[in-house]
């Protein structure tokens, strides 16, 4: 799932980084960061030094809940790019889809496959075939009763070529027949079948252990046939979902979403929640009580941590799991020569980047997987900070003699980061070329991905679901529509098919490690650094629960008279 770029402005921060990337003697030393704290099961406590760290690979559990009391929560919110589930590829938009919409399976906070519409599953001896089993006490918003034939409708129309999704055939290809409909060869997807209303076959072309996984993506959340077929592009935003909360309000300043009186598992405890999409910064909104929670960024992060800050009891931590990565379109000269990828690799101090431009706020990444994935790689060093093999490397390159003008380009309308700039600068004075920065609106910045229009960019990868399938297979696979990068190594390709479906989970990691090692060293991306996800919750704010993913669940939220 891609996720914007952090937008932050400091300019001394960028002159001390350059101090550090152009010393091609020692790299600043690593100090303590917050990672290094033991976890916590705990999602808000009082804070000492550091905030409470809850790792993904725990339970985060609520404080005790008391009787529904209503109320709204009001949240930062950022300006979604589409509420349509069959198109929608990033987290922004997804925060909002995962409370109006609902799937067949859904993901916990903890990143574990629950039933959501499917109340329970079945499959075969051979892993190749689903049946679904559906609640039939779910409904739309307006009432209307959901039923397997829905289901398999969102399934097709993500596969319609009129719908136009770039993310079917990373999700359903799985699904035998979806190609072919997503090819427009048929005109439905064969190997999703209505047994009744209430039951549902779903067929996928071999055994792959991460299928059930997909599911909680929301490209195959359910649809309302009756207001979709026909209706304007936009129609997502009087949205007739079957999730916890309805969408009562989407304009410029806020989306306001209202509790589903009739959900199936439940009302949420909550009234209301407030996403504020205007007002300025997030924690400067939190100051003045106009929001309950809010990201603490990397210029907040100081303070917040300081323990005679009025902010630091109110500060909690979450481990993501992302990786923040420089990116090349190797396709596209000067980076179709790995040589040239390399010496950029070499030239990116990730240790200053992670202490003096991101303030000690994140983990500096050696591969591509997060430390939390299965399949993640200690042993894996990655490529050091080492200016002059930089400068060996661009002199042993087909490009020797000088490179062609290159464009780096960034997603944001705030202004260049700090870190884009250190990078750029950074790159400048070592390899001695110059680089234009290019500037995009995030939709826009979106479709150039899809589109392979970038020459070289900086963007976050968070796992859709803890499986390293996520990661390699789907964005460094030379046939996949999530490879931003042109990228493609035969050696690569055939240790994830024959990962895909290897029985084995031991041997299954083993070759995703093996794909990742050699993605490292053919500087397919440079990974920069994982992130902490640090959050401002008031203290009247109870049973809230932060997923690795970045995401809130909010239906066991209750906020308390203050």
């Amino acid at each position: 799932m891609r996720r914007r770029s952090l937008r932050f402005m400091a300019a001394v921060l960028v002159l001390v980084y350059l101090i550090l990337a152009c010393n091609p003697y020692k790299e600043p030393t690593p100090g303590p960061t917050v990672a290094s704290q033991a976890p916590t099961s705990t999602a808000h406590s009082t804070l000492e030094s550091t905030p409470t760290l809850i790792s993904p690979t725990e339970t985060p559990t609520p404080s005790p809940i008391p009787a529904p009391v209503g109320g709204s929560l009001r949240l930062y919110g950022y300006d979604p790019v589409t509420l349509d589930p069959a198109l929608a590829g990033d987290a922004h938009s997804h925060e909002y889809i995962a409370k109006i919409f609902s799937g067949l399976v859904r993901m916990s906070g903890d990143l574990e496959i629950l039933p959501d519409i499917a109340e329970r599953w079945e499959v075969d001896d051979g892993h190749t075939v689903y049946t679904f089993y559906l609640r039939q006490d779910a409904s739309f918003h307006n009432g209307r009763p959901v039923t397997a034939r829905d289901a398999k409708y969102a399934i097709e129309r993500a596969c319609d070529p009129a719908t136009g999704s770039r993310l079917a055939s990373s999700y359903l290809g799985d699904v035998v027949g979806a190609q072919d409909k997503l090819s427009g060869r048929a005109s439905e997807v064969s190997g999703v079948e209505v047994l009744d209303d209430y039951t549902l076959r779903i067929r996928i072309d071999a055994s792959k252990a991460y299928f059930l996984a997909k599911l909680t993506y929301p490209t195959s959340f359910i649809v309302d046939r009756e207001q979709v077929e026909g209706a304007a592009a936009d129609w997502w935003k009087e949205a007739n979902g079957t999730g916890p909360f309805w969408l009562k309000q989407f304009d410029v300043d806020a989306v306001v979403l209202r509790a589903n009186e009739d959900f199936y598992r439940g009302r949420p405890f909550l009234d209301e929640v407030i996403y504020r999409l205007a007002g300025g910064g997030a924690v400067g909104q939190y100051e003045r009580g106009q929001i309950d929670v809010a990201p603490a960024s990397v210029v907040d992060i100081d303070r917040a941590l300081d323990p005679s800050s009025p902010l630091h009891a109110d500060l909690i931590a979450v481990h993501s799991l992302d990786t923040w990565y420089l990116a090349f379109n190797a396709a596209m000269p000067p980076f179709d020569d790995p040589q040239v990828r390399l010496a950029f690799a070499y030239a990116t101090n990730k240790v200053a980047l992670a202490e003096v431009i991101l303030n000690k706020t994140v983990k500096p990444a050696n591969g591509i997987l997060p430390p939390d994935m299965p399949g993640y790689n200690e042993a894996l060093k990655g490529i050091p900070y080492d200016p002059d093999r930089a400068v060996e490397l661009l002199d042993e390159s087909r490009y020797a003699d000088g490179l062609p003008p290159i464009v780096f380009t960034v997603s944001g309308e705030a202004g260049v980061s700090a870190l884009d700039e250190a990078l750029a600068e950074s790159f400048r004075q070592i390899l001695g070329i110059e680089i234009e920065i290019q500037q995009m609106s995030w939709p826009l910045f979106l479709e150039g991905l899809d589109d392979q229009q970038f020459q070289m960019f900086t963007l976050g990868w968070v796992a859709d679901y803890p499986d390293p399938e996520n990661y390699l297979d789907l964005l460094f696979h030379s046939g996949s529509e999530y490879n931003h990068m042109a990228y493609s190594n035969p050696q690569v390709d055939a240790l994830l098919e024959e990962a895909r479906t290897e029985p084995d989970r031991g041997t299954r990691l083993s070759l995703y490690q093996q794909a990742e090692e050699k993605l490292v060293w053919d500087a397919a991306w440079i990974p920069l650094y994982h992130g902490i996800d640090y959050q401002l919750v008031k203290p009247y704010v109870k049973g809230l629960v932060l997923s690795p993913q970045g995401f809130y669940f909010l239906e066991n939220v209750v906020v308390e008279p203050h």
